[in-house]
């Protein structure tokens, strides 16, 4: 089975601890039963989100992101076939990432929009290298 994993960012709509729990209970129920695994990086001024997992079902997903009003100026990153998966046994893995990604300043400056695919990739690797049970 062919997996591909998809990166994007996007600008939380009215973002709080209440959708953002919304968005991960969701996202870890589809996920889990899609066979999906990945990561989100969320804060109140970015959603930075990994996804992987079989093509059809990445995808899927994908657009059903791309139509959910909770996620503004959907901005893809990275999209590639993968052998292995960063976050096996995480159906969504998050973290704020307040302290080593970008800051809001660079944010509004236009980090995403100059992050190179491989930007991305080591965004993700180095999150799934900080919890090694993921």
């Amino acid at each position: 089975m062919a997996l591909i994993q998809i990166a994007y960012a996007s600008r939380p709509f009215g973002f709080d601890a209440s959708i953002l729990s919304s968005i991960l209970l969701d996202a870890r129920r589809l996920n889990a039963r899609d066979d999906i695994t990945g990561a989100l990086i969320a804060r109140h001024d970015l959603f930075l989100q990994m996804l992987e997992g079989p093509e059809a079902m990445v995808e899927a997903c994908y657009q059903r992101i791309c139509r959910d009003d909770r996620h503004l100026e959907i901005t893809p990153l990275l999209r590639r076939s993968i052998d292995t998966r960063l976050f096996p046994r995480w159906a969504m893995r998050d973290d704020p990432a307040e302290s080593w990604i970008w800051s809001m300043d660079e944010v509004k400056s236009g980090a995403v929009t100059r992050a190179t695919e491989q930007d991305v990739s080591d965004i993700f690797e180095r999150l799934a290298a900080m919890n090694t049970t993921g």
